[in-house]
């Protein structure tokens, strides 16, 4: 007797290759999915996940599998909860995460309704996490673990979660795809968001904010004590801790501290100005029982940094003030701020 029906979210990658693979190997009753998220064109190279190809290289390794394949058309979903939220953000002086909208909203809540459609038990991806008795953990690789991207989704998928490939580092996932025959098995690593053309973030705000757009036009660049040192080209080209194309002059090297829309204003200072004790959580998703006021746990406020010690100040509905054991470097308005119990994954909020 096999141990159910699940469904594979493949994105034409090497890693939920591997997981399907995987899936079948272990008894599993599989049907693979990909997901068509935006209208292609010829501005989108191709590239390991996202595109007409890799829908084509997941097809292929369904077949290899010998296992039924579906493209599920979500691309007026992925346009309102993913690039038209980038967008806005960016228009704030905010600097959004894509692929945890995406996670939050058009993969999981999405991929769950076709699970249920299919009568699968189940819900698998290529992720490097481990999803074990209702608990979301940190991957065995420690150099692509995945969880700081996966907190934003409903408590209730994590029971039905299957995450093969969390338990293997990149190298046993490459050499069990080329074991396999998988098409994918020397795919490069996708590195870019997947609706952005060779990483130009601002040209798809180009696309969809009008020509005056306050986020797209010159304004001040100041100092944090007010006074005006230059002028940008436009807010939204700038992100918290960045030193590419500022003004120079300085006894030190500057870096953007805050930016402030109301004004117009990218806010420059010291490398020292740059870290904080303090992270303001909202929107805040709990993967584990909500802790509270006086909790401890770890953070981590940037998907490459290390999580650090913190303490719960506030918790108040879906907001949290969290102080931290020591100073974090350029703790940026709508990134994420997730919390940890050594490896497990409690929840996560944008930061404030």
């Amino acid at each position: 007797m096999g141990r159910g029906r699940v469904l594979v979210a493949m994105s034409g990658g090497v890693d939920s290759s591997v997981a399907a693979a995987l899936l079948v190997e272990q008894g599993y009753d599989v049907i693979g999915a990909t997901l068509r998220l935006f209208c292609y064109s010829s501005d989108v190279a191709d590239r390991p996940c996202c595109s007409l190809d890799s829908i084509g290289d997941a097809q292929a390794v369904a077949n290899k599998l010998g296992i039924p394949h579906y493209v599920l058309n979500l691309a007026d979903r992925f346009g309102r909860d993913v690039i038209a939220n980038f967008v806005s953000e960016y228009s704030l002086g905010r600097t959004p995460i894509p692929c945890v909208r995406c996670n939050s909203f058009t993969k999981f809540r999405d991929l769950l309704a076709h699970a249920d459609a299919l009568d699968c038990r189940y819900l698998a991806t290529g992720h490097y996490a481990i999803a074990s008795d209702g608990a979301l953990l940190r991957g065995r690789d420690p150099g692509k673990g995945q969880t700081y991207f996966l907190w934003g989704i409903d408590r209730s998928v994590v029971q039905r979660m299957r995450t093969p490939v969390g338990e293997l580092t990149k190298v046993e996932t490459r050499a069990a795809a080329r074991r396999l025959g998988l098409v994918t098995a020397d795919k490069p690593e996708s590195v870019e968001i997947c609706f952005v053309p060779d990483g130009d973030y601002v040209g798809v705000l180009e696309q969809h904010l009008p020509e005056n757009s306050p986020a797209l036009t010159p304004g001040p660049v100041m100092t944090a004590n007010g006074e005006v040192v230059g002028r940008h080209d436009g807010y939204a080209r700038y992100t918290i801790g960045q030193r590419r194309g500022l003004p120079g002059g300085f006894a030190q090297p500057m870096y953007v501290l805050s930016i402030s829309p109301g004004d117009r204003a990218v806010v420059i200072g010291t490398a020292d100005e740059l870290f904080g004790h303090r992270v303001e959580l909202d929107e805040v998703n709990w993967l584990a029982e909500p802790l509270r006021a006086g909790d401890t746990c770890t953070i981590q406020v940037r998907y490459r940094t290390r999580a650090v010690t913190a303490r719960i100040v506030e918790a108040c509905g879906d907001r949290l003030t969290i102080d931290l054991a020591q100073p974090v470097r350029a703790i940026t308005p709508g990134q994420s701020g997730v919390l940890y119990d050594g490896a497990r994954l409690l929840g996560g909020g944008l930061i404030r």
